[in-house]
């Protein structure tokens, strides 16, 4: 395909200083005419193109300027989640090809924008996208779009203000000549997800030099009538574009429906276009009814537009300073240089924590520094950790460090419970991946995640603790919480093991938990791989050891559990052992404990109830 042969049209629209109709909802007229929320709505480009050309007709005949084409997911990313990433090109040619033959066919001047919504991806530090692979993964599907005969870009539904300035660099670098579009959505507080303010948006985006600044999706025109506001009172010179909600959506029967307000719709239209935006349409749960009603109010709105202010203060852009809570009794010991020891316990499977507490006593007795609490090791279900930790906080008077995977979670559950185990007083907070829920006892349950390890980090060390929100939305007082993270001294990929940590450390760790260590010299070649790449390692990190029963769970733990390695000599000591077994594993544990203590800060014991044996390797690390 050729690209357009004038592809500054847009501008040429502009300049007649006239409002500018956009279409309505492609999703939501594909889902009522077949259901297909289950789909990839971009393949019906490819599977059902003649219903997406009767949705871009519907619009044109209703009033619409600008069709919006069907390639709102047609990344590699989504695509890749219905398995069509192989047909990235073809989808969005398709979708071109069936928006400009309805344009042709209707013999009306009606321009075609080129759909490039988010990747589905997190942009590191909060997920493991860079902003390179966002900027190539853009490049791909714009570059398309520019070569079927767009004219112009239509970047809608960003989250992200980060990710979508990669995809305005990624368009300026494969198709220069194209104008952009870029609106973001906004949360109920009137910023993104990410926590960005209008303003702060208005701004990037105006340095950023795109086109057209815009804000859709949402709650609806109410909500993005003080949007506008916001960021007209902040950047005066730029053009804007408002795509709102049909109002905030309701669930019946199964499916989405959203108020039945076309006048209102129409109404706010005009008040859309006396307040600042040029172009007007609609998102999710709009119609041809709305674009038909709003185009007619449009047609005979006043020419003279208004300037209305708003309180800049209700979109605060600069962090004020905070005061941080003292250190928690973990963070003041490794500051202090002291070894630590702790003690691994796992939830009980039922409500009866009389044993969790009898453990907490003995091994307070025996003289560990924190308790770790696990959650749901092996994907098994278990009591709340946040529980046991309290528990064993305010019965028994030891510290405990929480450990918190952040698969199974999204971002709401991830912050809700980090706020309340705070709340109760736990402080100690160890991010990890945490076990896939396909080898545990509900391999069905959700296993997905909002944030990655090193992006929880940062939430808690940078923003929790300074008193923000991941909006960046303050919730008063702020946190106090002492972040640890997993350390694999057994990586398949070193390079990459390494890269990882140092994200963690930038991220703001604290501390660092290894799984089970059976090789001293492991720890001195990660240290000294991590010097060469980014100086000394100067996180503490506590060395996990765990006693070998027999020669049996020496061989599982060597050949089946990722990261860990049982050198042959302890293997074959276990199987020569015989009967004796459990006592050479715990003579083996306390090796390794004399010999790792000058190289970590402390030692995290995994004893799988076996708290006897506990005591005694506890005792031999004191002693030593």
């Amino acid at each position: 395909m050729k690209p357009h042969t004038n592809p500054n049209r847009l501008q040429a629209r502009l300049a007649e200083n006239r409002p500018i109709m956009v279409d309505g909802a492609m999703g939501t007229m594909l889902n009522a005419r077949g259901n297909f929320s289950d789909e990839c709505l971009e393949a019906l480009n490819i599977s059902h193109p003649s219903l997406v050309a009767q949705v871009h007709r519907d619009f044109i005949a209703a009033g619409a300027e600008i069709v919006i084409v069907n390639t709102f997911g047609a990344n590699r990313y989504k695509l890749a989640h219905f398995h069509r990433q192989e047909e990235l090109r073809a989808i969005n040619e398709a979708g071109v090809t069936i928006a400009r033959d309805v344009v042709l066919a209707s013999g009306k001047d009606v321009l075609i924008a080129g759909d490039v919504g988010p990747l589905g991806r997190q942009l590191y530090p909060f997920g493991r996208l860079s902003e390179k692979e966002a900027r190539e993964a853009f490049k791909e599907q714009i570059e398309v779009l520019a070569m079927g005969g767009v004219d112009l870009l239509m970047m809608e539904t960003h989250t992200n203000l980060k990710e979508i300035v990669q995809a305005v660099r990624a368009a300026r670098e494969v198709a220069p000549q194209l104008p952009i579009v870029a609106s973001l959505t906004y949360l109920r507080d009137d910023r993104t997800a990410m926590g960005d303010a209008p303003v702060d948006v208005a701004v990037t985006l105006h340095q950023a030099g795109v086109d057209v600044i815009g804000a859709n999706c949402s709650g609806g025109p109410s909500q993005l009538q003080r949007v506008l506001f916001a960021m007209r009172q902040q950047v005066p010179e730029a053009v804007y574009c408002v795509m709102p909600n049909a109002g905030w959506p309701e669930r019946s029967a199964g499916r989405i429906f959203y108020p039945d307000a076309v006048n209102y719709f129409a109404e706010q239209a005009v008040e859309f276009w006396l307040n600042g935006a040029d172009m007007i349409g609609g998102c999710c749960g709009t119609t041809p009814a709305h674009i038909s009603a709003m185009r007619n109010a449009l047609d005979t709105a006043p020419v003279e537009r208004l300037a209305i202010p708003v309180n800049l203060q209700d979109f605060p852009v600069s962090i004020q300073p905070v005061t941080a809570l003292p250190p928690t009794g973990l963070a003041q010991k490794l500051t202090n240089g002291q070894f630590i020891i702790t003690v691994e316990i796992s939830p009980p499977h039922g409500h009866d924590t009389r044993k969790i507490e009898a453990a907490a006593n003995f091994y307070k007795e025996c003289g560990v520094d924190a308790i770790n609490v696990t959650d749901s090791p092996m994907a098994r279900m278990r009591m709340s950790p946040w529980a046991v930790c309290n528990l064993i906080q305010n019965r028994v008077g030891v510290e405990t460090i929480l450990h918190f995977p952040v698969r199974g979670r999204n971002l709401l559950r991830v912050q809700g419970d980090l706020l309340a185990s705070h709340a109760t007083g736990i402080r100690n907070v160890f991010v990890v991946m945490g076990d896939p829920t396909s080898i545990g006892d509900y391999p069905d349950a959700m296993d997905q995640y909002d944030l990655v390890p090193s992006g929880l980090i940062e939430l808690l060390s940078r923003q929790f603790n300074q008193g923000l929100d991941f909006s960046g939305k303050t919730f008063g007082e702020p946190t106090g919480f002492f972040v640890g993270g997993a350390l694999n001294l057994n990586p398949p990929k070193l390079i990459r093991e390494i890269n990882t940590l140092h994200k963690k450390i930038e991220a703001g760790v604290n501390f660092l938990l290894t799984q089970p260590v059976f090789e001293v010299e492991k720890v001195l070649l990660f240290r000294e791989a991590y010097e060469q790449q980014h100086g000394p390692l100067t996180v503490p990190i506590l060395a996990g050891l765990m006693p070998l029963r027999d020669a049996r769970h020496a061989e599982f733990l060597h050949n089946e559990i990722p990261g860990i390695n049982v050198p042959a000599a302890f293997i074959d000591r276990m199987t020569q052992a015989g009967d004796n077994a459990g006592e050479e594993g715990l003579r083996i544990v306390k090796e390794l404990a004399v010999a790792l203590k000058p190289y970590v800060q402390g030692i995290y014991l995994m004893p799988f109830q076996r708290h006897q044996s506990a005591a005694k390797i506890i005792d031999a690390i004191r002693s030593a």
